[in-house]
């Protein structure tokens, strides 16, 4: 994964000597996922394809969300016509919830050194979060 990203960076800058440097969009998501943070993504997906870029890299530090513009964020992910890499950093980065969600739907998923994905808090089941009766109801 690493050797990956560094050849897409490589590339990407021109620095290896007789390659075309290619077009890579890249933006920035710091913060808890809604309504905003879709509609950023959506027109960024959107962008890329219209430019023709290589990839488009989502940097990404969120501990997490609300369901539907996770959901949305997803299905923008899977109608991209350009890979779409999620990059979760900096160190110590959070990919919690709809963040982990998002990782998952990439193309590419990359990490930092010492990030996080997954859920931040237990959650208990329907099950044990409802109290059970002892005897029947009748």
């Amino acid at each position: 994964m690493r050797l990956w990203l560094t050849m897409l960076l490589l590339f990407g800058r021109g620095v290896v000597p007789g390659v075309a440097a290619a077009e890579v969009g890249v933006i920035k998501i710091n913060g808890v996922i809604g309504p905003a943070t879709s509609g950023y993504i959506s027109r960024a997906v959107e962008f890329a394809g219209k430019r023709n870029e290589s990839c488009l890299i989502i940097e990404l530090d969120t501990p997490g969300g609300l369901l539907e513009s996770t959901e949305q964020i997803v299905q923008s992910i899977y109608a991209s016509p350009v890979p779409v890499v999620v990059y979760v950093t900096p160190s110590g980065a959070y990919a919690a919830s709809a963040g982990c969600f998002i990782t998952l739907a990439a193309d590419v998923a990359v990490m930092s050194p010492h990030t996080t994905i997954g859920r931040r808090i237990p959650s208990l089941s329907a099950e044990a979060a409802v109290p059970r009766r002892r005897e029947p109801i009748r």
